[in-house]
């Protein structure tokens, strides 16, 4: 079967129960996630052949995030067994004017201590159809920007498209580079980006003054910002990019709108989003419906709106992984969004 790969860092969430603050209580709710694994899981629920490249250690903490993967049908036989911990992140999940927070501690994990040469990247992309990566694996360290930049290149020459969110992580970016300085050279070798306003200022220097912090679209700055992205990436095809509309934690708009090539700028049905149940994890549901729909459909349009509508539900769901399929998906896209109870 034709593989979809993601690379990346797979890590131990540890979420306040509820919508505690830190400590309120002595406990954590223990999960796994991560952005590349979370995309892996959609894919496979979506029913793609999907595969997790990455490293763990070869102890408990390290198997029990390899078996949820694997209970999830994503193939983790790429996940080299190397390394000393699981990075981890700490969720405090916000509510009404007060934010979620996240706190890394994945300094010194598994995946952050590869470096090039350390996969057989010729023999793991053979078979392969698809490829996605995000901004946030070389954010860790530079020996992750110097593997994940081999990673694509390898890509490239093997045949397999490549797709990447920019995604910004300003906590991570500490060992000297600045997003731009490794993110610029390795989206040259991407063939579908996805991202929100702020990855695209941020991880690529490209903005068309949208504020970002001001709550409120202007779906044409959205139109200039694409152009612009597909302008300065030759080689890139297609662009999406996410459009959150944060009213508070608990309610947000959501849309997206996408560019390539053919079809020009195209923009999405609107989801008003309340009574979030956790919203990490939204951007890649996003980056993994969306893949899905991009081959699924040959219409753009409904490829996005496949995007949109996994996306969507994700948000009414706990964890980092996205627990849908796609009948569920394109039901809400074919209108079936009211939640009565199914007997």
């Amino acid at each position: 079967m034709t593989k979809f790969l993601t690379f990346g860092e797979i890590m131990l969430r540890l979420r306040t129960p509820g919508f505690e603050r830190f400590f309120q209580s002595p406990q954590f709710e223990a999960t796994f996630g991560g952005g590349e694994a979370n995309v892996a899981v959609s894919l496979s629920n979506y029913g793609f052949d999907a595969a997790f490249v990455s490293a763990l250690p070869d102890n408990d903490i390290g198997q029990n995030a390899v078996n949820s993967l694997r209970g999830l049908g994503v193939d983790t036989n790429l996940i080299a067994r190397q390394g000393d911990r699981v990075g981890i992140y700490f969720l405090e999940t916000g509510a009404n004017q007060r934010p979620s927070k996240v706190i890394y501690d994945r300094a010194n994990s598994s995946i952050s201590q590869c470096k090039p040469g350390d996969f057989d990247w010729p023999k793991i992309f053979k078979g392969a159809k698809w490829l996605h990566i995000t901004g946030i694996t070389p954010a860790l360290s530079q020996n992750c920007a110097d593997l994940s930049l081999e990673c694509v290149k390898a890509a490239q020459k093997a045949g397999v498209t490549v797709s990447c969110d920019f995604n910004f992580r300003g906590k991570l970016w500490k060992y000297g580079k600045t997003a731009p300085e490794v993110m610029r050279e390795l989206v040259k070798y991407v063939d579908v980006g996805i991202a929100n306003e702020e990855d695209c200022q941020k991880s690529l220097d490209i903005s068309v003054d949208v504020d970002v912090e001001s709550g409120e679209l202007d779906t044409s700055k959205y139109e200039a910002l694409s152009q612009k992205v597909l302008d300065i990436y030759p080689n890139m095809s297609t662009i999406a990019i996410t459009l959150r509309e944060s009213i508070n934690a608990n309610r947000n708009g959501w849309s997206a709108c996408m560019r390539d090539r053919k079809n020009g700028f195209l923009l999405s049905k609107h989801y008003d989003l309340t009574d979030i149940v956790d919203r990490v994890g939204g951007g890649d549901s996003f980056a993994s419906a969306f893949i899905a729909g991009y081959n699924l459909y040959e219409d753009r349009q409904q490829s996005l709106e496949f995007a949109v509508a996994g996306s969507a539900l994700k948000h009414s769901i706990l964890g980092d992984y996205n627990r849908v399929s796609r009948s569920e998906v394109e039901a809400l896209m074919g209108g079936d969004g009211s939640g009565r109870v199914q007997r």
